[in-house]
Order: C-alpha cells, then sequence, then structure tokens
C-alpha cells in the first residue's frame, strides 16, 4: 500500500498465507488491529485489491494497525481455494498469529470477504476465549448472493453501491432487513466503487480507542 506496508507470512491451516501490515504513522502506536479481507479469490481478489486498500487506507487513517492477507492459493499464500470454508480458517489464523490477544479487533471485508469477515465475527469465541466482541465490522458490497453470509449485530457498518450489478442491492436489503442492519447506499455506485473511492475511506473511518 505506501513504502512504509511490512510483508511477512504467517503459519494457515493450508501452509503459509502471505500478509501486509501497515501501522498508524503516530509515535503513541497503535491500540488495535484491522483485518481486511479481500474478494473472491477465483475472480481475481487479492490483498492488493483497490477497495481493500481503500479498506485499510480507512483504517490506518482512524489509528489502527491494518492487516491484510491473501487467501489460501492466492500470491504466495499456500494451498488451494475451499469454497470459502477453509478461507474463513485463514482469516482465522492471520488474527491468531498478528493480532494481540489484549488489543481490541476491526474485522471489514469486501464482497466474499465481507462474508469471511461475518463468519470471523461468528467464531469470534474461537480465536478469542471470552473477550469482548469485535470493536466494529464494516462490510462492503457483501456477497449475500452467494455465500452464506452470517446474521450480524446490527451495529455492523454495510456500505452497498446503488448501481451493483455483482450484488444487487435489493438482495442486501433482503439480508439486512430481517437483522435490523442499516445499509449505507453510496448513489450511483457500482461493486467496485468506480470513481467513489474517496467516499469509501470517509464512510468506512472507524474509531479507535486510545491507547
Amino acid at each position: 500500500m505506501n513504502v512504509g506496508t511490512q510483508r511477512l507470512a504467517v503459519p494457515g491451516p493450508a501452509g503459509a498465507l502471505e500478509c501486509a501490515v501497515d501501522r498508524p504513522s503516530t509515535d503513541a502506536g497503535s491500540p488495535g488491529v484491522a483485518l481486511v479481507c479481500h474478494p473472491h479469490p477465483l475472480h481475481g481478489g487479492t490483498m492488493d485489491n483497490k477497495v481493500v486498500q481503500t479498506l485499510a487506507r480507512a483504517m490506518v487513517h482512524s489509528g489502527w494497525t491494518a492487516l491484510r492477507f491473501n487467501f489460501r492459493g492466492v500470491g504466495h499464500s499456500q494451498g488451494v481455494w475451499d469454497a470459502g470454508r477453509g478461507e474463513v480458517d485463514d482469516a482465522l489464523a492471520v488474527l491468531q498469529s498478528l493480532a494481540p490477544a489484549e488489543q481490541p479487533v476491526v474485522l471489514a471485508g469486501f464482497s466474499f470477504g465481507a462474508y469471511v469477515a461475518s463468519q470471523v465475527a461468528q467464531r469470534w469465541t474461537q480465536v478469542r476465549p471470552g473477550a469482548a466482541a469485535p470493536a466494529h465490522l464494516v462490510m462492503v458490497g457483501p456477497a449475500v448472493q452467494n455465500f452464506a453470509v452470517a446474521a450480524v449485530s446490527p451495529r455492523a457498518l454495510v456500505i452497498h453501491g446503488e448501481l451493483d450489478d455483482v450484488v444487487p442491492l435489493a438482495a442486501v436489503f433482503d439480508w439486512a432487513r430481517p437483522l435490523g442492519v442499516p445499509v449505507v447506499v453510496v448513489p450511483g455506485a457500482g461493486h467496485f466503487f468506480h470513481g467513489q473511492l474517496p467516499l469509501l475511506k470517509r464512510l468506512a473511518l472507524v474509531p479507535a480507542p486510545r491507547p
């Protein structure tokens, strides 16, 4: 994402997982981490996707340390596509390796990555037994038609493009309505938010607790 991005590998359930870490430029340090999950691996999704990078920038701007990673079989991550099941395990493994147990965590994702983030939130007690729920959950263009996006708290931040031709806005409303989850709609935006990334960054800002 920038010259200060740290690239590293962490152990995953199917082999090493390629990760990128971006930290806020502050002497106070970061009080917590934000895990950002990328879109569908079989459709070109990687941790360097522009929406994923925009979410990571929003997290860093808010004071969080942003963690991005490639799911199994993407980039230098080992393993093969597991239809969304193993990819959730990949996200949990990255958190176990890079998120200090005593710090708060944000979960974020774009499209397929939003599905993964929702599943990680649901399985939170496996990675943080007895810990409080994630501080924030940010879901952009959640892939509610093709994957079992988990039920989430009404406090989740869901952002969707009005003209999304990959995941229709109506499908997101159908998923969100029974949960009472508000949906922030970006007028005129498609699935990839072409020309709307600065607005997406502003919408995705979530406050970090003071250290």
